[in-house]
């Protein structure tokens, strides 16, 4: 998935006609200096950009009153990390005033197969603490799209009337318009305030579906949230995944993946990262994968191959020949099955490695390993 800066979600907003403060994106005292006065009113609010939530909280969204005290908090964020992410650029946003704070998304419901819309009359920084009997549901009819009667439940839910009721129910179409239209797995808006006495986006996020990104090219730049090793692997057109354990699994195909995390987790293991390989039985391409799993620096690579597609000989292959060039800092356990079994636990046991057959037995040794 590509997760949007708030910026490139109001971006988007803006596109569809959502009402926004204005703003501008800097990334420098200076330019914050230029927007102020001519782009951007003052009083203001500078905001982090970041794919990562809390700003509020964590001192990267700030207020100032003076073109001085924004230009000195822009020069403060610039650079400084926030929650292991670089602050590379930062919004400049006029400050309104805020009458209430409220809340809605759209995303998908996996469970339902449908997209759901959440609201709330509680929005705002502690979202993530409001009780789940005040964030309302309706899950919307992929080709009724949002009815009226729906709109009017929202805005009677969310205490709105006259001018704020219509805009809420024109809010909505807009958000399903932007879920549809760019292909999005959520459109959130928190919070989206009363202000003036009318509705106004002052955040935004915006996650688009990677797999349609050929529709999409004004997002084919977009790395979403990757880590530099992931965005290494992305780049090989390899699935790779950071996930802060101990132990490195690759694997092929997206459910003997799932699976043999589940497994690990079940036996005490801890998946730090993951590498499906896919169908390919490239020795060129495995030794790649094999490359940037020792780069991720795990205690212990467990290799669990079906060989249905992928030929478990030319797997071993590649994994002999990249262990020969390169040395690894870690354990190796390998569970290979199915076409050409045999010949691939053969040249693995000729490189000195062992295969197991059995899963629980390889997970057993793999979690053994790990706790050395």
């Amino acid at each position: 998935m590509v997760k949007l800066l708030e910026w490139q979600g109001k971006e988007v907003f803006r596109n569809y006609g959502i009402p926004l403060p204005k703003g501008a994106v800097v990334h420098s005292g200076e330019e914050a200096a230029k927007a102020l006065g001519t782009q951007v009113p003052l009083p203001c609010v500078v905001k982090a950009q970041v794919r990562v939530g809390g700003r509020g909280k964590g001192g990267a969204l700030r207020f100032a009153n003076t073109a001085e005290e924004a230009q000195k908090a822009v020069g403060e964020l610039i650079g400084s990390k926030f929650k292991d992410e670089t602050v590379k650029e930062v919004l400049v946003e006029e400050k309104r005033p805020i009458e209430r704070e409220l809340y809605i998304s759209l995303t998908l419901d996996r469970s339902k197969r449908l997209p759901i819309l959440m609201f709330s009359a509680e929005g705002g920084v502690e979202i993530e603490n409001v009780p789940d009997e005040k964030i309302h549901k309706l899950w919307v009819h992929p080709y009724a799209g949002i009815l009226d009667y729906q709109k009017r439940q929202v805005a009677k839910l969310l205490g709105l009337t006259d001018a704020p009721a219509k805009e809420v129910g024109v809010l909505m179409e807009t958000l399903w318009k932007i879920f549809q239209g760019e292909d999005a797995e959520l459109v959130e808006i928190n919070p989206l305030v009363l202000s003036a006495g009318h509705l106004l986006a002052l955040d935004s996020k915006v996650t688009i579906e990677d797999d349609s990104i050929f529709r999409h090219p004004q997002y084919d730049h977009l790395q979403g949230d990757m880590t530099p090793l992931e965005e290494k692997a992305h780049e090989k057109g390899i699935a790779f995944v950071e996930m802060g354990g101990d132990v490195g699994v690759i694997a092929n195909g997206a459910g003997l993946t799932m699976a043999t995390l589940d497994v690990l987790l079940e036996n005490g293991g801890k998946p730090g990262v993951f590498l499906d390989l896919g169908g390919t039985d490239d020795p060129k391409k495995v030794a790649e994968a094999f490359l940037l799993m020792s780069e991720a620096h795990p205690k212990v690579v467990f290799i669990n191959i079906f060989g249905g597609v992928t030929r478990c000989d030319t797997v071993a292959s590649g994994l002999v020949s990249e262990i020969k060039q390169n040395p690894p800092p870690f354990g190796i356990v390998t569970r290979i099955r199915g076409h050409n079994e045999t010949e691939g636990k053969a040249i693995l046991k000729e490189a000195g490695i062992g295969s197991f057959s059995d899963l629980a037995e390889a997970v057993r040794q793999v979690v053994s390993m790990e706790g050395q």
